[in-house]
């Protein structure tokens, strides 16, 4: 076997791989032995085939058979001998393919790029200073005794947190618009669903009424042709409703999985889940500062075919979300393309701070992790047992730890500033990025 390696561009390389006639040759000539002895033909009898006849009708599909064979076991030979780690599968062309002449053919692929980190000093991280206060508590059981809501219809003015239900019909200028009205819609007063202005008009009106609201767009509008400008709304009232909240007993704090004998004792449950929510929020803060710090000050081209895997990997898991309602190959690839380019990247990035300071998951995080999750269980022992015991489990928890292991790393480099935030600005800070 001959090999030559041509490089194309910093991640992509083009080999040429020839293999000697004499093994593509007898390749072929012991499959048409093999088909001659089993195969069926009107007019003879079974095994008694002529050699030629066989070759005539079956030679070109089994040559075929053969060169594919050979193209994919010679590039994975030549791959060891020159010791090269591909990124993806390679595109395989055959040059030549005749019979008594040696197969030459291509294999153009990609491989994974030479990274030089950038200056982990000029990265910029703002580190959420947060708590959670009694008011925080509060919201937070408030809103839980909102899921758990009856309804109640009532004839006074409405007021914030009252369910409408009204038609409503939008113009500017005069001029309807697609997408502005609706009839029978359901809204919450105060909760901010629709644009600015809107749920203040219709506070204070009652079941009955008709109401003509002004209203603005934001500039940052979705629809551009909207964005920015004046509207009208036209508002037929037809019901207001009163939440009924339940009361904050046993069966209450059963709904969502907490075993507790009074309020006290459910609002530091509560409380303790939000402490947790929150940690994990200023987590995501700071590695999301890490990563764009990290995509900022080092230039990286990443290989098409793990951009395709990961957007394949997206599209399943929007397929999920979807409760396998929707078609894999209805999601557009470009819909996910941007945000597979920076997990693949990250994940590039991640590898090499780890390869180039020898990182390693600490075991004593590792269980302090498992045991974490476990407490949120209601058998933790069953919880840590099963990670202990199942491998593939455990080494998710183990690349996690890593993944803290770099963050802390650039951390150490990087510029933090803290920053005050409140408890539900920093958790939507932390929000993790598509």
């Amino acid at each position: 076997m001959q090999v030559s390696v041509e490089t194309t561009s910093n991640i992509e390389r083009r080999m040429t791989i020839g293999v000697p006639a004499q093994e593509i040759d007898q390749a072929v000539q012991k499959r048409l032995q093999e088909t001659a002895r089993t195969v069926r033909l009107n007019g003879f009898r079974p095994g008694k085939v002529p050699m030629s006849v066989v070759k005539r009708r079956f030679g070109d599909s089994i040559r075929q058979e053969v060169v594919g064979e050979a193209m994919r076991d010679n590039y994975i030979k030549a791959l060891q001998e020159q010791d090269i780690n591909p990124a993806g599968w390679p595109k395989l062309e055959p040059k030549t393919m005749e019979e008594g002449k040696d197969l030459e053919f291509v294999a153009t692929f990609e491989v994974l790029p030479e990274i030089e980190l950038g200056d982990l000093s000029k990265i910029n991280v703002e580190k959420p200073v947060s708590e959670v206060a009694d008011k925080d508590i509060d919201n937070m059981i408030d809103n839980l005794r909102r899921q758990q809501a009856t309804m109640k219809e009532v004839k006074r003015k409405s007021k914030n947190k009252d369910i409408v239900t009204i038609d409503f019909k939008g113009s500017i200028d005069g001029e309807e618009f697609e997408g502005g009205s609706a009839e029978g819609h359901r809204l919450t007063l105060g909760s901010g669903q629709m644009i600015p202005g809107f749920e203040k008009g219709i506070v204070g009106g009652k079941a009955g009424e008709e109401l003509e609201i002004d209203v603005t767009f934001p500039e940052d509008y979705h629809n551009e042709d909207l964005a920015g400008k004046d509207a009208k709304f036209a508002i037929t009232i037809h019901k207001v409703e009163e939440p009924q909240l339940p009361e904050l007993d046993e069966e209450f704090f059963k709904r969502f999985g907490i075993e507790a004998e009074d309020e006290a004792a459910f609002r530091e449950e509560v409380k303790k889940n939000m402490e947790r929510e929150l940690k994990q929020a200023v987590s995501n803060k700071v590695k999301n500062d890490v990563v764009d710090g990290l995509l900022e000050t080092t230039e990286l081209e990443v290989p098409a075919a793990l951009v395709d895997q990961e957007i394949d990997r997206l599209r399943q898991d929007a397929v999920q979300r979807f409760g396998g309602q929707v078609d894999f190959q209805q999601l557009p690839k470009e819909i996910f393309e941007e945000q597979a380019k920076r997990r693949v990247k990250t994940g590039l990035l991640f590898q090499e701070v780890v390869k180039k300071n020898d990182l390693k998951a600490d075991e004593a995080k590792v269980e302090e992790k498992i045991q974490e999750i476990a407490s949120t269980y209601e058998q933790p022992d069953e919880v840590v047992a099963h990670f202990n015991s199942n491998p593939d489990q455990k080494a998710q928890v183990e690349s996690s730890v890593l993944e803290d292991a770099v963050v802390d790393f650039v951390l150490g480099a990087a510029k933090v500033k803290e920053k005050k935030m409140k408890y539900e600005e920093a958790v939507q800070a932390g929000q993790p990025q598509r």
